[in-house]
């Protein structure tokens, strides 16, 4: 069988690829439905993309990489897609874009799109090999119990990357680039709650709005005790810029000036007690633990100026010591992946075998919690399906 696209991966960089690609494109993927991810994104609303995306919020060895493919499919151009198509949808925060129904209708879009273009989907379809010979790639899959050898003149891998192994992710996207001659950047799980042994488990299920930093950064989000350590959007987000045996420092009070607060209520209120005026600033059952590890008895009125100071101190800079994080098995995305030094920026194909393109997850660029990374999936991918389009045209 001879297709002139495959596409490996029906993720949302893969089916936008092939929604765009021109006709005789072959997509394909082992699960049994396309747009897993997609479909349990946003608590199964799909936070589809980020009304403030940018360059700046991705993490890459080159921080210029992603800017060419972001600027020439934008935010506004897939809202104005989804718009075609009659999805409603909504901004929640911080310029994070959410359908008001199901997450599949962004599915059902892309599935609509490709039909249109006449492509083909295949699922429960496995990898079996590839390889590049006579100027053109040869495939060998199995569906249905059957070896079935696919040569193509464009190859496109879209099959993300290590995170949420439990929907079948497994990294095949890096041994293929590898095989052709690509570099891998370090890999590791991002966006993902990072773990203190059972030192929080008495304050599991207690949020409270932080803000996390590392010497590299700061997020002022929500923070959220779990069993097994911290999580919530403000350490999924620091947890990309975290590296292991480093501190992270939370600020429990970013929008308080506790010092000013407590020299004023010396003032007018002094025989309040400590702890209770701290409860009143952030969850009871939190004051009670700190009170474990700092100083929090007594009334306002007992405390001297050195002491107001130190305990803003305590509790503005909090340092903190992860053991480590959840791993893949909860990670969103995976930080890092095949090197972007051997892949052009317009178009994501690479540089020294013409037809080989990395889109999405699988590349070294990673985006902020909040819909960036379905930003890049949908622009790498429209990168990667323009080029196949003006390479057969010209």
């Amino acid at each position: 069988m001879h297709v002139n696209t495959l596409i490996l991966g029906a993720g949302a960089a893969g089916l936008m690829a092939a929604a765009q690609a021109g006709p005789d494109v072959l997509v394909i993927d082992h699960a049994k439905a396309p747009g897993e991810k997609i479909r349990i994104s946003g608590g199964g609303r799909c936070n589809f993309t980020n009304m403030y995306c940018d360059p700046d919020s991705f993490l890459s060895e080159n921080p210029h990489f992603a800017k060419s493919a972001l600027a020439r499919f934008t935010q506004w151009e897939f809202i104005e897609m989804i718009d075609r198509h009659g999805i409603a949808w909504h901004e929640k925060t911080l310029g994070q874009l959410f359908c008001d129904g199901k997450s599949t209708q962004i599915v059902d879009m892309l599935l609509k799109e490709m039909e249109k273009a006449g492509a083909c989907l295949w699922l429960r379809t496995a990898i079996k090999d590839t390889r590049h010979t006579d100027g053109r790639f040869v495939t060998l899959l199995e569906k249905d119990g059957r070896e079935i050898e696919v040569t193509s003149q464009n190859l496109i891998l879209a099959t993300g990357g290590k995170s949420i192994p439990k929907m079948g992710a497994t990294g095949i996207a890096y041994d293929i680039a590898q095989q052709f001659g690509h570099d891998l950047t370090d890999i590791r799980p991002a966006l993902v709650p990072l773990t203190f042994g059972d030192r929080f488990a008495p304050l599991a299920g207690v949020a409270t709005n932080t803000r996390v930093s590392t010497e590299a950064t700061s997020f002022s989000e929500a923070m959220l005790f779990t069993h097994r350590g911290l999580s919530g959007p403000a350490i999924l987000q620091i947890s990309s810029y975290w590296s292991e045996g480093q501190e992270i420092v939370v600020d429990l009070l970013p929008d308080l000036d506790l010092s000013n607060l407590l020299r004023d209520k010396r003032q007018t209120d002094g025989k309040r007690a400590l702890s209770a005026e701290l409860a009143t600033q952030l969850p009871a059952r939190l004051v009670s633990f700190l009170g474990q590890e700092i100083d929090l008895k007594g009334n306002i009125a007992d405390l001297s100026d050195i002491r107001m100071d130190q305990l803003t101190e305590a509790l503005t800079e909090w340092r903190l010591k992860p053991t480590g994080s959840e791993g893949y098995r909860t990670a969103e995305v995976t930080l890092g992946g095949v090197s972007t030094t051997g892949l052009d920026s317009k178009s994501l194909m690479s540089k020294h075998l013409p037809g080989l393109y990395v889109i999405g997850e699988a590349v070294d660029v990673t985006g902020w919690l909040g819909g960036y990374n379905f930003q890049w999936a949908w622009a790498s991918g429209m990168a990667a399906a323009r080029d196949i389009q003006s390479r057969a045209t010209a």
